[in-house]
């Protein structure tokens, strides 16, 4: 009599443990969000006034000429990159805005690609706006990716070298 019943309970639990497993798996309650799957592949950018370049001074941008903020998304789709942002309050009028790569994070060194400006009124005209792109990255720029080393750079007519910058991180 001990037998059988040990027998139907470890049956009876198996059955149970099958059926949770099987409600689990098809109730969409349970199942990761898409936009937890995608958020292993979504970056953050704050964009700020960019440290000057050059040295003791020489070809460097005067503090007062760089003012400004920003921020942007970036989401990684295989090895396409797509970024979108704004900008505002900025010294001076926007000229170009780009993906840069650097040795790590904090450390500038290539810009890469051209990302599109679209300047919205701003007092003057170009101080703010938004940018975007999208472009496909090398199998490297995709680990520099992961491991912080790529940053946005927003120049403008009085910050040549670099007005905003921020760096893409989760």
């Amino acid at each position: 009599m001990k037998l059988t019943r040990t027998v139907f309970v470890r049956t009876n639990r198996r059955r149970f443990i099958t059926a949770c497993i099987a409600t689990l798996a098809l109730c969409p309650a349970f199942l990761p969000s898409t936009s937890l799957a995608q958020g292993g592949n979504s970056y953050k950018v704050r964009l700020a006034p960019a440290p000057p370049l050059g040295l003791r001074g020489e070809g460097r941008t005067p503090a007062s000429f760089v003012a400004g903020l920003g921020s942007a998304t970036a989401t990684l789709s295989g090895k396409k990159l797509t970024v979108n942002g704004t900008f505002d309050k900025m010294a001076s009028p926007a000229t170009v805005a780009k993906v840069g790569v650097g040795l790590t994070t904090g450390a500038r060194l290539d810009l890469v690609y051209d990302l599109t400006i679209s300047k919205g009124q701003g007092t003057p005209p170009g101080t703010s706006g938004t940018i975007s792109g999208t472009f496909e990255l090398t199998p490297a720029q995709v680990e520099g990716l992961k491991a912080g080393k790529l940053y946005i750079q927003i120049n403008s007519e009085g910050a040549p070298n670099g007005h905003l910058l921020g760096w893409l991180l989760k």
